[in-house]
């Protein structure tokens, strides 16, 4: 059964039909065409569908869609500025070198988006344990850290 639901997507208000059965995932690939939100694991575990709900990094799998109404969802696509820039986020990635196959990016920027707009500066071990939601089949996390860690110290000081 499907059902209307009222938000707002990447700085945009939105109207969708969805199945009351979806998860925010799922609304947000198949009503909206936003890939960057990655189905992997389903139950919670890898953290690739990670967006951020009224600022806050959620495993959009496991949050249904109609818990959305009335809030702001920002994905990757919604973090370029007006001028189509990257993100300084996004930024730190790729001067970082951490991204490789890039199924797990996504999500771990919107971590990172979430831990930066915190304001502070946070230390190594801190920040594995931040980003301990996600996995990464490509790497040892070294250049995800790296680029956590300028992303913090460039944006927070």
């Amino acid at each position: 059964m499907l059902q209307i639901i009222k938000l707002t997507v990447n700085g945009k208000p939105c109207e969708i039909a969805v199945d009351r059965r979806w998860s925010l995932a799922e609304a947000l690939r198949q009503a909206l065409g936003l890939t960057s939100v990655k189905k992997g694991c389903e139950v919670g575990e890898c953290g690739a569908c990670t967006v951020l709900v009224d600022g806050k990094a959620v495993d959009s799998c496991l949050y249904l869609a109609l818990w959305a109404e009335g809030k702001s969802v920002v994905t990757v696509e919604g973090l370029k500025s007006g001028d189509n820039d990257l993100h300084p986020i996004q930024k730190a990635f790729i001067e970082e070198c951490a991204v490789q196959c890039g199924f797990c990016t996504p999500g771990l920027i919107m971590s990172a988006v979430e831990i930066v707009g915190e304001g502070r500066v946070y230390s190594r071990d801190e920040l594995r344990k931040l980003l301990s939601g996600h996995l990464c089949r490509c790497t040892g996390y070294e250049n995800i850290l790296n680029a956590v860690e300028r992303a913090v110290r460039e944006i927070n000081g």
